[in-house]
């Protein structure tokens, strides 16, 4: 198994999160891990991006080369594209389609989307939505990453039981709701895959 993950967005939308979700299920299910430098984190408001690469073999290295993610897991639209080069062209761009405008210059929101729809597989939900509907729209990064979980290697019930130890320190309802994101946004992902077809 191996799945090749660049994680994309904005300082404080929870991008380390999701990547340490991942990484309990998979360090849970005796999975290689790597994962390169997060980018960005020290500026709330600034880009941040980072490449997760599991698989049941060891790793060589933690940056993943041009053309070969398997996913582009992004929490803000715009985000989602400065990251295409790295896509495989079997590869699932799935990303949310609230926007986090931080710049002066952003890009008109119906170009972006329609660059999003342009690619042959991707999914784009509004997640800050779909987040509001469970109970927490702080949780968007955890649907985001439900709605990643079909392309994700590894098992979904690992992705839950990563959340249960990510999050457990919070309290039982800070899981709970994550939970349920988790599962909106794999939902999701379901209804548009259902549409495709």
């Amino acid at each position: 198994m191996k799945s090749d993950i660049v994680l994309a967005g904005v300082g404080g939308q929870g991008i380390l999160s999701i990547a340490a979700t991942i990484g309990m299920a998979a360090v849970d299910n005796n999975l290689y891990l790597k994962q390169a430098e997060v980018h960005g984190m020290s500026q709330r408001g600034g880009d941040v991006q980072s490449h997760l690469r599991l698989s049941s073999q060891p790793i060589a290295s933690d940056l993943i080369p041009k053309g070969k993610a398997d996913i582009i897991l992004s929490v803000e639209p715009m985000e989602s594209l400065r990251y295409l080069p790295f896509l495989s062209k079997k590869g699932w761009l799935v990303t949310n389609t609230t926007p986090f405008v931080n710049i002066p210059e952003y890009p008109d929101m119906d170009k972006v989307i329609a660059e999003i729809q342009n690619q042959p597989n991707h999914i784009a939900i509004d997640a800050d939505k779909i987040a509001g509907e469970v109970g927490n729209r702080r949780a968007s990064n955890i649907v985001m990453l439900g709605a990643a979980s079909p392309f994700i290697d590894i098992a979904y019930d690992a992705l839950e039981e990563g959340i249960r130890k990510i999050f457990n320190r919070k309290g039982e309802k800070i899981v709970e709701v994550n939970l349920k994101a988790l599962r909106a946004g794999k939902q999701a992902t379901e209804e548009a895959i259902a549409h495709m077809n």
